[in-house]
Order: C-alpha cells, then sequence, then structure tokens
C-alpha cells in the first residue's frame, strides 16, 4: 500500500478558553514586555506559550547575557528590561559593572572580561566595559513570573500555538495545541513573539527567511575560575594554544567560549556554534541537539584533561531550547537594512532602540493583517541586518512597545497603521522606556528616513 503524502483533518469544535483584548503568542523576553505593558495599560491580556517557563532564550535557550543595550555610556534601552535586571539583582542572580567601570582600562577589562560585559564593537584596546548583564537563567524565570503576574497578565503556559483564524484580513484568534486538546484563544489585537513569525506566516503575510548559526548552549560546574583566569594571563602564549584547540573541537564560537555566571564556579558556554541547520526544520533541530550534546562532551573530556582551572569541571546543564537565532522574518511595512543599522539611521516614527541602532513602528506592522503586531527577532529587516540587531534588550523594548501601542489603538478605536505614535512615543518614555523619538548624537538623520 502506497503511503498517502497528506492526511485529511476532519472538521470539529474547538472550545472558547478565553477572550480577550490582546492575545501574546510566545512567552520569551518580547512576549513578556509586550504582555506586561499592555496590561499595565488598562488591557486585558492573555499570554500564551509552549514551554513550562517563560524566558525564551534567555532562560531556556540559556543566552545568559544582556547586552547591546548602551550607546557608548548612554543607557539605550530602559522600561521593562531595567526593571527585570533590578528584579534579578536582588534575587543575587545578576551582576552588573558599576558606571564609574564604564571604561577602557587594562586592569578593569580583566576584572569583568570574563563576564561578557564590554563592547564587542569597541575598536578599543581593552575594549571598553558597559551597561551590559549576566544573570542565572532561573532567576529570569523567576522575575518573569513576577513581572507578568503582578501586571495582571492572564498566563497559559504548556499551550503550543496551532492555527491562526482570520476572516477579512483580521486576525481573530488562536488555536493552541494542549494536553486537554485543542483549545481556541480570541482576542481584538494579536501581537506575534514567537521568534519565528509562527503566526503572521500563518495568516499569510510577507516575509522571507535566513539562517544562522544555531548552538547547543550549556554550563559547566565545579570550575576554579580564579585559576582559569590567572592561567589566560600569566601564560598567555600556552592559554592560546589551549584555547584554540578548545574552539577547533567545539567547531566554532564566540572570542571567549566560556563566561562567569551569578553562581560560583558554574560557568556559561554559547557554544559550539553550528551552520548550516534550519531553525524550522524537526529533522535540523534534532540532528543539532544530538550534535551539540557530541561536541559539549568531546570539550569537557579535553578541558578536564589539559585546561587549569577545568580539572573537576562537570556539565550542569544543557539548554532545554535549540539557540536559533535566524528563521522567518516579516516584510513588513518597513523592512529594516544592514545600512540602516550600521549607519544609526533614525526614523520619525522609532519607538525601540538597541545599541545605537532604532527600530521604526512601521518594522512591527505588516501590510496584509490589521490587528497583528510583531516584536521580536523576526521583526520586518532583511538577513543581514537581523544578524546585528536581534539580540534581546532590543526585543525587550520592541515588544514593550507592541504592549502600548496596542492599548493606544483600542483607546483611540484606530488601526494599529493609523495610530498617533508621537502619542505612543510620549507614553512609553512616560513609563520609563526609551522608544528612541530623540535621536543620539551619532544617530543619522535625513528626510527619507522620516517618510
Amino acid at each position: 500500500m502506497q503511503t498517502p503524502n497528506f492526511i485529511a483533518e476532519p472538521a470539529g469544535q474547538v472550545p472558547v478558553v478565553s477572550k480577550s483584548d490582546v492575545l501574546v503568542v510566545g512567552g520569551g523576553p518580547a512576549g513578556i514586555s509586550a504582555a506586561a505593558a499592555a496590561a499595565r495599560n488598562g488591557l486585558s491580556v492573555t499570554l500564551v506559550e509552549r514551554y513550562p517557563y517563560l524566558g525564551g532564550l534567555a532562560s531556556g535557550g540559556m543566552v545568559l547575557v544582556l547586552d547591546d543595550m548602551s550607546n557608548g555610556n548612554e543607557i539605550s534601552v530602559r522600561g521593562i528590561c531595567t526593571e527585570l535586571i533590578d528584579r534579578m539583582t536582588r534575587m543575587g542572580l545578576c551582576i552588573t559593572p558599576p558606571r564609574e567601570d564604564w571604561v577602557s582600562d587594562e586592569a578593569i577589562f580583566r576584572q569583568w572580561a570574563r563576564w561578557g560585559v564590554y563592547d564587542f564593537h569597541s575598536h578599543l584596546k581593552p575594549q571598553p566595559i558597559c551597561y551590559a548583564s549576566a544573570f542565572d537563567p532561573d532567576g529570569f524565570k523567576n522575575a518573569s513570573n513576577a513581572l507578568v503576574l503582578e501586571s495582571g497578565v492572564s498566563l497559559r503556559l504548556h499551550s503550543w500555538f496551532s492555527k491562526v483564524l482570520v476572516e477579512d484580513g483580521v486576525i481573530k484568534g488562536v488555536i493552541c495545541d494542549s494536553k486537554a486538546g485543542r483549545q481556541a484563544l480570541l482576542a481584538e489585537i494579536v501581537i506575534d513573539t514567537t521568534g519565528d513569525l509562527d503566526v503572521g506566516a500563518a495568516a499569510g503575510v510577507a516575509h522571507t527567511k535566513g539562517s544562522f548559526i544555531i548552538t547547543t548552549v550549556f554550563r559547566l560546574g565545579a570550575v576554579d575560575t580564579a585559576a582559569a583566569d590567572r592561567f589566560e594571563y600569566e601564560d598567555p602564549a600556552a592559554f592560546a594554544v589551549l584555547d584554540r584547540e578548545a574552539k577547533r573541537i567545539m567547531g566554532g564560537s564566540w572570542e571567549r567560549w566560556w563566561l562567569k555566571t551569578p553562581i560560583p564556579g558554574t560557568v556559561w558556554c554559547n557554544c559550539p556554534h553550528m551552520p548550516g541547520f534550519d531553525g524550522l526544520s524537526v529533522e535540523d533541530l534534532t540532528a543539532a541537539d544530538f550534535k551539540g550534546r557530541e561536541r559539549i562532551a568531546q570539550l569537557v573530556a579535553f578541558v578536564r584533561e589539559k585546561m587549569p582551572g577545568f580539572e573537576n569541571a562537570n556539565v550542569v546543564d544543557v539548554a532545554p531550547q535549540v539557540g536559533v537565532r535566524q528563521s522567518r522574518l516579516l516584510q513588513g511595512q518597513y523592512v529594516m537594512t544592514k545600512d540602516d543599522v550600521s549607519r544609526r539611521q533614525h526614523f520619525s516614527d522609532s519607538v525601540a532602540r538597541g545599541r545605537d541602532y532604532y527600530y521604526p513602528y512601521r518594522s512591527m506592522l505588516s501590510n496584509e493583517v490589521s490587528n497583528l503586531l510583531v516584536a521580536g527577532r523576526h521583526y520586518s529587516a532583511t538577513p543581514s541586518a537581523q544578524k546585528v540587531s536581534r539580540e534581546i534588550p532590543p526585543c525587550m523594548a520592541m515588544g514593550e512597545a507592541a504592549g502600548v501601542a496596542a492599548a493606544v489603538a483600542l483607546e483611540s478605536q484606530k488601526s494599529l497603521a493609523s495610530i498617533d505614535v508621537r502619542l505612543l512615543q510620549k507614553r512609553l518614555r512616560e513609563q520609563g522606556a526609551d522608544p528612541g523619538d530623540q535621536p543620539a548624537d551619532n544617530a543619522t538623520v535625513n528626510l527619507e528616513a522620516a517618510q
């Protein structure tokens, strides 16, 4: 008997379990910011997330440094991101350099470099320490839980987005799969914070597809970080040989393949880097998990034998989420380019900032669906632009802007595309965020970007 290519699904009834002003799909950094911001602005909000925790790639993917949130010594990402950092700091699970250390100095660099809190983009030597934070993944989960629940968000974990309900260019809601079966959630406005444009793509919005390295992140415990530091600086030639070999075993990594964490003796390894995998493919994601674990085992065997400070190292955990950096990208009302990012192009409708770049509100809007907002790494951009503007703090700023934009739209009874962006910018600034409406001294401002 020949195996069929398709199976017909019988039509049936799906129970409606939620009806709210705003539905946020995806509980990662952008999603928690969008949900909390919308709820704080008086809206009823439902947040759905497929995993049993909040935080997305920050917690489940264990991307344990928050960066790209300062323009020189100016803090460029504020609002909910800063609030989350403060919450984790009070827990003792977040480390941020004090402002007096935001300088280019050899001794200070040595003190902070292994925390990953320096300006990777600076041409100064040593690179300046900057406003950035190293944190614990469980701290991010707990702080996110508190933020969302205190804001009055209705949270539904263990809910996997399955289908979008669209009528005449308007999303009426979505269907999620769960242990309780298929469940429908309805809303006036939907915010796609899935990271992969799952909702938008299912609704038929224009998008492109990109790819970048995938990472199976892990942590090592029982590391003598003081001994490892001494070896790096007191015997640099021998260190360089072993460091190169460690990176070869992993198939590539950032400049520093291990970084300190707030847990003494536990280090974060944002590697191995694995190109050529599709972040939307079940087969590729499965292979990436297996290949990553193989390389991790090889690395641990090597460093235990060869690397001072790592003699007793052991694997604490491997991130439950594969580190996908790029997949689908919205092609919306404005498509940001790499030139926009590198030139620090300012836009009159800027509603969020990154390191020294700006996100126009139009880059969060599709052309096809009137009540959809997009916030996160899948915003409207070319693949080359997204690779240099996709970090977690600016994604949180986009999420916060999306939540407030939903409130402005519903209050004014206007479509998302026709709201007064100046009012949105004003409200964001009043609530502690920096929408980027005021260009920094190093921004590029021209008439074309104001259109």
